[in-house]
Order: structure tokens, then C-alpha cells, then sequence
């Protein structure tokens, strides 16, 4: 069989079978340490983003956007465990008409203040060498020896030179937010984490929005699912394996065990969209998170006492991290160029335009599985190019189109309660003959397995959806002749074996927060009991 038209495969129109290539830039990991130079700033490194319509009961109306920074946190990493750098700038970028330039940013900037906290020592009072010096149960504890605070500021514009406005908390109307102390274990926080945690979700004020919004700066568990060490390793797994959908969830998730910092805002889509209360190609957003960090660094030989005295840094603000689509830049720019794409905008991705046209990873997996020439064979991949550049047409592209990488959801699709929601997103829907656009690639959420849907991608899926009669418009050459016998070929349940492509660890089985931040409860530092 080479074509979906098997009854349950009844939704490969063009609104759900287009779907399946809009990750094909994306990776087959999150964005952990994808770019040499990232890798020496871990503090500003782009992890994963996630842009969704809130599906809390009562949220509908909204939209979450939440931008994970800082990769691999140990929970047990103290005695400074991992502070957010107050000499960076980590933004949120969100571009509403289609030119690929952000009309709305979301800039978070933090300071973390010294409390020096002194203890009697031997008839002195000497300062002490945690992070805490006691319980902490509240915001702001006098026991917690450094202070974590941020403003969040909405520019409208060009990020630089936009209209700039504070965000300001809708209790009092202080324009300065507090950020938990990671979770150092429980006996630090004795009436538990979540609790604490949670009193720093808070309702903003957002300048221009009539609707108030939520808003979150700190550590989350890591949510992302994936098979990470095997991926990497050549694909270290037998085809038979990786095409067999009862062996999906047979391994652990390999980051399963480390946090991550989530900066997380919820804000009514009416604020976000070019207009309240669009509709069609209107309604659609483009999102993508960055960081950035001053022009220069000057350190000191003699550092101050205080807290992070090292350096002063100067200058005009650099961009050295971005993300929008899952791990475009890990496994889809070449190494040359990935330094690059993270200072880049999308408003110039045409120079990265042949690492999807002439996509290196399908070469790569059909090697190391030993396939022969099977990656797609449709030349220019015009099917990935419309999908990955341009949004999807009846999806999520915006109303004019400028071929740029970033994550677009279409805020007229109603969410899907997360018990219903299908952890292939759009992909998965097509093969269930379902009711759940809300998915990646329309937007992310967090259970969205975006490593299954792009190994169906990359493959060359969306080329056996759009059959022999270029039922999607992605060009005659994308059809199921362009991808290899083997994929094609009906797998044991009955459909083409290449959607049937997985990494062994099930996104699904993570858990999360039935509400925002949606993120669960970061790892204590101290193990619970077995």
C-alpha cells in the first residue's frame, strides 16, 4: 500500500497531511548544547519552546508560551545550582503579520541579589556558603541567601527600537517578579515544593492587553521526551526496532532524571494576533525564543566581594541563542553554520535555505540503517521547504508568507483536553481519524512527541500523504515513489512502515501540571525514599 487511503487514514486532506513535513527542520532531540559556542554558556542556551492554546478548564482563550533555557540541570547541583545570568537578555519573539520580524517581544532580565547571611562563628560573624540558610517555605524567605528577581518588559516592534512597556504584577503593580529557588530537596522545603513554587505564578498586567495575563520564571522538571544517547550514537537501534509500534515507551527516557528553567507567559491570543478576534490565515502567530548577552567582557583579576563581582560587561546587545521549531539547528544546519543560525533572525534564513532543500539527515539515517539510497528523492524537498519555511497552507501560515524558520500555531483551533490529545499531534490524528489539530507542528505542546513525527517527516512522509496526484500541492515529485520500497511498504498494523518510525521512548508517559506553567515540579536534589 502507498497511499493513505486505507479508511482510517480518511483525514489526509490538505489540513491534516500537510502537517506531517512541518517538522521536517526539526531534530530528533531537544536543543541541549546544539552549537559549538552555546556549549560555554549554558545559562543563555535555548532548550526547547513550546507555543500552544491553553487547554486548563477556563483557559481556552489564551495561549502559553514557554521557553526552556539552561539544559541538563542536576538536581543535586549545589551549593549555587542554576541562577538565571543577570547580564542576559532572553526573549520571546512572536511575528503576527508574516514578514518574519517580530511584532511583539516578551524580554525577561534578571538580578539576583546577595542577602549575606551571617552565622556566630567562634564569637564572629561570618557569612555562609549556601544558597539557604534554613527552611524556606515563602517568597522572598529571609532564609534564602540570594535573591532571584526579574523584570518582564513587552516591546511592540522591532526588539531594539520598539515601544517598550513594563509588565507589572496585577496585585500592587510592582513591575519586579520573584523566581523560586531551585528545588534543593525537602527538607529546605518542608510544606513541599509545588507549593512554594507555586505561589510565584502570577497574574500580570500586560499594557495594551485588556485581559490579564499569567506569568512564571523558574525550575521546571525537564519535559522533553527522547532516546537521547541511542540518537546520537548513529542510531544505535535495529530498523525492526525503531518501525515497531509496540515497542514505543521500551526504553527510559535518558533525560528523564534532569531539570531544566522555564520562562513561561499565558497571554489572550486577541493580544497577540494582528487583530482581536481573527480568524483564518489572521489567526495565525509565529513564535521563536533567543538570548542574548552584551558585546563585551571585561573580568577582573581581583573580583569584589558580593555576588557574581567577575566580570563587567559592556556594550550593544548580541544574540547567541535562538530556537523555534524543535532542534532545527542540532541536526539539520551543518556544524559551520550552527554558531550562526543561533545569532541569526528569520528575516535572513534564505542563507540556510540548501540544509532544507538538500536536508543531510535523511542521507545520514538511511546509512546508518543500512537502507541503501533511501532518503526521499523528490529533488529541491519542496514538500519541507512548504512546510518548514512557509507554515502550512489551511494550517498554520500566516497571510503573507515569508520563507523564514519559526514555530507557527494557529490561535483559531480550539485546544484539546490533554487526556485527549494525541501524542503524534496532527500526524497522529491523520492515522486516528481524530478531532485534534491543536498539535505540533501547529504550535507545541508539551506532550507532543516531536521526535516520532519528525523521523515520519524527514522520510518522507508527507510524500506517501500527498499520493500520485499531488493531492497537497507539494509538487508531482512528491509522491510515494520518491521514497524507499521499505518505508512505503505496509508495516504489521497495516499501515506504511514510515509512519510507523519511533525512538523507543514515549513522549505520552511523561507527566505534567493539568495547568500553567504546565511543566511538571522540578527533580528535588535530595531523592524521595524508595
Amino acid at each position: 500500500m502507498t497511499s493513505l487511503a486505507h479508511p482510517r487514514h480518511a483525514l489526509a486532506a490538505a489540513l491534516g497531511a500537510a502537517a506531517l513535513a512541518a517538522t521536517s527542520g526539526a531534530a530528533l532531540a531537544s536543543s541541549h548544547r546544539e552549537a559549538p559556542a552555546i556549549t560555554n554558556s549554558p545559562k543563555v542556551d535555548s532548550t526547547d519552546f513550546y507555543m500552544f492554546r491553553s487547554y486548563e478548564a477556563g483557559r481556552d482563550g489564551y495561549v502559553t508560551l514557554i521557553a526552556n533555557y539552561f539544559p541538563l540541570q542536576d538536581a543535586y547541583g549545589g551549593p549555587n545550582y542554576f541562577k538565571m545570568d543577570p547580564n542576559a537578555l532572553y526573549e520571546i519573539h512572536i511575528d503576527n503579520n508574516g514578514d518574519a520580524r517580530e511584532d511583539i517581544t516578551f524580554q525577561f532580565k534578571f538580578r539576583n541579589t546577595l542577602a549575606d547571611i551571617k552565622v556566630p562563628a567562634l564569637g564572629a560573624e561570618v557569612s555562609i556558603p549556601l544558597s539557604q540558610g534554613g527552611t524556606i517555605t515563602e517568597v522572598n524567605s529571609p532564609n534564602s541567601n540570594v535573591r532571584e528577581q526579574f523584570t518582564l518588559d513587552i516591546v511592540r516592534g522591532d526588539r531594539r527600537t520598539g515601544t517598550k512597556a513594563a509588565v507589572v504584577n496585577a496585585s500592587g503593580g510592582a513591575a519586579l517578579f520573584d523566581k523560586p529557588v531551585d528545588n534543593i530537596g525537602s527538607k529546605t522545603f518542608p510544606n513541599g515544593y509545588a507549593a512554594y513554587a507555586a505561589q510565584h505564578v502570577y497574574t500580570a498586567t500586560i499594557p495594551g492587553c485588556a485581559m490579564p495575563a499569567k506569568v512564571f520564571a523558574g525550575q521546571r522538571k525537564e519535559g522533553f521526551a527522547v532516546n537521547l544517547g541511542t540518537i546520537f550514537d548513529l542510531v544505535n537501534a535495529p530498523l525492526a526496532v525503531i518501525t515497531d509500534p509496540t515497542l514505543i515507551g521500551a526504553v527510559p527516557n535518558t533525560i528523564g532524571n534532569k531539570n531544566v528553567t522555564s520562562l513561561a507567559v499565558e497571554v489572550h491570543r486577541d493580544c497577540l494576533t494582528v487583530a482581536a478576534g481573527a480568524t483564518g490565515t489572521n489567526a495565525v502567530i509565529g513564535g521563536w525564543q533567543t538570548a542574548s548577552l552584551r558585546q563585551g567582557q571585561l573580568l577582573s583579576g581581583s573580583p569584589r566581594s558580593g555576588y557574581d563581582t567577575r566580570s563587567l560587561n559592556v556594550g550593544p546587545w548580541v544574540q547567541v541563542s535562538r530556537l523555534g521549531s524543535p532542534l532545527v539547528n542540532e541536526v539539520v544546519i551543518g556544524v559551520k553554520d550552527k554558531d550562526r543560525f543561533n545569532a541569526s533572525k528569520p528575516s535572513a534564513d534564505a542563507q540556510f535555505a540548501q540544509y532544507v532543500t538538500n536536508p543531510t539527515l535523511p542521507v545520514l539515517i538511511s546509512a546508518v540503517q543500512n537502507l541503501g539510497a533511501a532518503a526521499p528523492t523528490n529533488a529541491g524537498r519542496g514538500d519541507l521547504v512548504a512546510a518548514f519555511l512557509t507554515g502550512i497552507q489551511g494550517v498554520n501560515q500566516l497571510t503573507t508568507v515569508t520563507p523564514s524558520e519559526m514555530l507557527r500555531l494557529n490561535t483559531a483551533i480550539p485546544p484539546v483536553a490533554f487526556a485527549q490529545q494525541n501524542r503524534l499531534g496532527i500526524v497522529g490524528n491523520i492515522l486516528a481519524a481524530g478531532s485534534d489539530n491543536a498539535g505540533f507542528p501547529n504550535g507545541r505542546r508539551p506532550k507532543d512527541d516531536v521526535v516520532d513525527i519528525a523521523l515520519v517527516a524527514v522520510m518522507g512522509g508527507l510524500c506517501v500523504a500527498n499520493g500520485t496526484t499531488d493531492a497537497l500541492k507539494f509538487g508531482a515529485a512528491c509522491n510515494p515513489s520518491a521514497v524507499a520500497a521499505p518505508l512505503r511498504a505496509n508495516g504489521t498494523n497495516g499501515i506504511p512502515t514510515v509512519f510507523n518510525l519511533h525512538d523507543a521512548v514515549d513522549q505520552a508517559a511523561e507527566t505534567f501540571l493539568p495547568g500553567f506553567p504546565y511543566l511538571n515540579t522540578p527533580l528535588p536534589g535530595t531523592p524521595p525514599a524508595p
